[in-house]
């Protein structure tokens, strides 16, 4: 198979203005305290940090960078030549140096455990992204209590799901323009358990699999115990809703592997909040037609719009059988509710019940006839939802303003979580440090792959108003003991 060339197009955008406060290469630069190749050089490996450089693909040619930067190829070639030494450049007879991450890096001195006495009060979980259960959960189960009589007689193993819960899925999608039958709908374990059952549907060991980058981590998980491969292209918040998802980047790694299947979460992205717009999601179908890939989009988010109208279903732009829509009531109502749904043509889910059995035999009963009377009154209960996560998500913008101001949140427009630039990458000692001021956290590098995001937090603010606060607070303990004191220090990683 082809190697995968990064495009000296996505390169340069990533670059930006990379020689701000720098000098270029021509002769009135050499007055500089640090050249342009190695200016040039730290960009690149903050990039690739940052997850918008790929690991294991290979930069753009010599002479196609050199000419798109307008620099000397010398530039160029020192440039690679310095990532190469620093053991961010792998080389191989005969192919092209491809991106890596230093062998056996050791953190430098922003990497250490505080050793602060641990509070005395609990810490506040930041590490999840998802609401306690309203009232109306409780009311749920007590009605699915009433409905099981009818189900005793029978074995109580359903591997689609049962009739009254997939017409409630089939009915909700009608309700958001896009017709379904129950036929087209199977009831998983959650929205995880569903895309398990389509990697191994749909892949085979060793197959690459497209994903955003950042994106869901157990996305990620659920690729790779599946033996496959994930292809991270590089999602760009600072792009907006429309401009987040590299459309062009996603065409050209489709080609370039060969990918079968790709996964996606174009609605409130989870964990940037970035919501695909139409134009997008017409153009993300049409891609899945040229290039033969089924597209998995995971609508787990989909109804926690919070700033916009609710979102056209992705699969409302397909022509075929090219997008598959996965979906859950955790995020939705409570995360307990383990219950979650594939829609897709009958066809493949005919197959996909086929083969679930050798991964369980259904979904519980009571559990289901819960989530069908959710699923009755689920206007009021979402409008409520997204009524406390508008203020909480309020609360956290106003502590991170006051205790963080140099912390640059994304400002998506939906979803459970922001997702947070710090100024230095130390996103991974701050969540082992973060504890012991009393706040959990989950690294920036769990949202992508082999090291990417060190420069990034996801915050959720799923937790109460006072929660938020302290967390804030304590976040900003922790950070101050891990913030750079020098410009080496904020640009190196590794030494």
């Amino acid at each position: 198979m082809a190697m995968r060339v990064l495009g000296v197009s996505s390169l340069t955008r990533d670059l930006g203005q990379w020689r701000q406060g720098r000098h270029d290469d021509s002769a009135s630069s050499r007055k500089s305290s640090k050249p342009a190749y190695q200016a040039l050089a730290d960009n690149i490996r903050l990039l690739i940090h940052d997850g918008r450089v790929p690991l294991g693909v290979a930069l753009p040619s010599e002479r196609d960078l050199a000419s798109a930067l307008a620099l000397s190829r010398t530039t160029i070639t020192s440039t690679y030549s310095l990532l190469r030494e620093d053991g961010y450049l792998i080389s191989r007879q005969g192919s092209r140096s491809t991106v890596a991450l230093p062998s056996g890096a050791t953190p430098n001195g922003l990497m250490f455990q505080a050793t602060v006495a641990k509070p005395d009060r609990p810490a506040v979980d930041m590490s999840y992204a998802a609401l306690p259960a309203p009232p109306e959960v409780e009311g749920a189960y007590a009605a699915a209590l009433q409905a099981l009589p009818a189900y005793l007689p029978s074995h109580g193993m359903e591997p689609i799901g049962i009739a009254v819960l997939r017409e409630a899925i089939a009915a909700r999608y009608r309700a958001r323009g896009l017709p379904t039958e129950p036929e087209q709908i199977m009831v998983t374990l959650g929205a995880q358990h569903a895309l398990r059952l389509l990697i191994a549907a749909l892949t085979s060991p060793g197959e690459r699999v497209l994903i955003e980058h950042p994106t869901y981590p157990n996305g990620i998980e659920a690729i790779r115990n599946a033996g496959a491969r994930p292809v991270p292209v590089a999602l760009r918040p600072e792009d907006g809703n429309s401009g987040g998802w590299d459309l062009d980047g996603i065409r050209s790694a489709a080609r370039q592997t060969a990918a079968k299947m790709a996964y996606f979460v174009p609605d409130f992205h989870n964990p940037t909040g970035l919501c695909l717009d139409d134009h997008g999601r017409a153009e993300l179908a049409r891609i899945a037609r040229e290039t033969r890939m089924t597209i998995v989009v995971d609508e787990s988010m989909a109804e926690l719009n919070l700033d916009v109208e609710p979102p056209t279903p992705v699969a409302s732009f397909a022509r075929g059988s090219e997008i598959v829509t996965i979906g859950s009531a955790s995020k939705s109502f409570w995360g307990g509710l383990r219950v979650g749904w594939i829609r897709a043509n009958p066809a493949l889910v005919t197959r996909l019940a086929g083969t679930r059995s050798a991964v369980d035999l259904g979904t519980p009963i009571m559990d289901q006839l819960a989530t069908a009377h959710l699923l009755a009154d689920a206007d009021a209960i979402l409008d409520a939802r997204r009524n406390l996560l508008r203020r909480q998500r309020d609360s956290l913008l106003t502590a991170l303003a006051d205790h963080l101001p140099d912390w640059r949140p994304i400002n998506g427009s939906g979803g459970m979580s922001l997702w947070v630039q710090l100024p230095s990458p130390v996103s991974t000692s701050l969540a082992a440090t973060a504890p012991n001021f009393g706040v959990l956290l989950a690294a920036g590098p769990r949202f992508g792959v082999e090291g990417a995001f060190e420069r990034f937090i996801r915050l959720p603010y799923a937790q109460t108003d006072a929660d938020l606060c302290l967390a804030v607070s304590a976040l900003a303990a922790a950070y101050d003991m891990l913030s750079p004191r020098n410009e080496q220090e904020a640009t190196l990683v590794c030494v």
